[in-house]
């Protein structure tokens, strides 16, 4: 039985995701991520401005006249979602938690993919991998797949982006369009995400709150707790500490980027409480211009 509060949840997103697909997002979706190949489809008749290396000899030998392979793009998908549930996703100071925001951004994405008929996956991590949901197509599927993304609960608050990485590279043996949803906060994930990327087409989707860039204005002593560990403890801002928070997440910015450069994957980066259809548009334009 779903929880009156998430069924609302999931209808809302429903609604509010599917607009989005059906006029914003229309064509932006399929332009980008198309198939990941060409398949046989039949054999006919040559034409001229056929291409001579699809002629079919054996076809032409037994028929005495030139007949040609036809070919079709190979358009069906998998869909990979890896989402991040540690306890830092439960933070958010601009009206959505950044597990909130991954939640509709999966719904809209998730949409799309149903829309062209492509299959959906799902794997939840935190330090460890806690679901993990295989690829199927259809509306029902894309909700089952959102209601988890809402309602999970994790047995681990923290972070190993490496553990998603391995199961993803173990299980999903198919070429798949894999979105890493985290807001990164880990470490020592590089050689996983290289292996992966390999075998599969990985878009990383950065997710952060405003303040974990530039520190609230405040000046005094704050009674803090970690997310992720649940470990109490006192802070005192100030000026200084204000500037070196801001150079810290510079320096960590600058590393995150750095290895997604070096690797290939392309990077969408979106708050909590900012409007994100510009930045996936974008995301999208950007891709098209590169694949056509």
């Amino acid at each position: 039985m779903i929880p009156k509060e998430i069924f609302k949840k999931i209808r809302f997103i429903e609604i509010t995701t599917s607009r989005l697909v059906n006029t914003v997002f229309a064509g932006e979706y399929h332009s980008v991520f198309k198939g990941r190949g060409m398949e046989f489809d039949e054999v006919r008749e040559y034409d001229p401005q056929d291409d001579i290396r699809d002629i079919d000899w054996n076809v032409t030998a037994r028929m005495g006249h030139p007949y040609t392979k036809k070919f079709v793009e190979e358009r069906e998908l998998t869909v990979m979602f890896l989402v991040d549930a540690s306890g830092s996703g439960r933070y958010g100071t601009r009206g959505k938690t950044k597990s909130e925001l991954i939640a509709e951004l999966c719904a809209l994405l998730a949409f799309s993919a149903v829309k062209n008929h492509d299959r959906v996956g799902l794997i939840i991590f935190s330090d460890t991998v806690e679901k993990f949901i295989p690829p199927k197509k259809g509306r029902r599927h894309v909700l089952r797949v959102i209601r988890e993304i809402l309602s999970f609960k994790p047995r681990h608050r923290l972070t190993d982006i490496r553990a998603a990485l391995q199961t993803l590279n173990d299980v999903v043996t198919k070429r798949s369009t894999v979105f890493l949803f985290s807001d990164f906060l880990a470490e020592h994930y590089e050689k996983l995400l290289k292996v992966a990327h390999k075998k599969h087409d990985l878009v990383a989707v950065v997710v952060e709150d405003a303040t974990e860039k530039d520190f609230p204005a405040f000046r005094g002593s704050l009674e803090l707790e970690d997310a992720e560990t649940g470990e109490n403890f006192t802070l005192d801002v100030s000026r200084n500490f204000k500037e070196r928070y801001r150079n810290e997440n510079e320096k960590r910015k600058t590393a995150r980027d750095s290895l997604f450069s070096s690797v290939g994957v392309d990077r969408i980066e979106i708050e909590t409480g900012a409007a994100y259809i510009e930045p996936l548009i974008r995301f999208f334009r950007m891709r098209e211009r590169r694949f056509r």
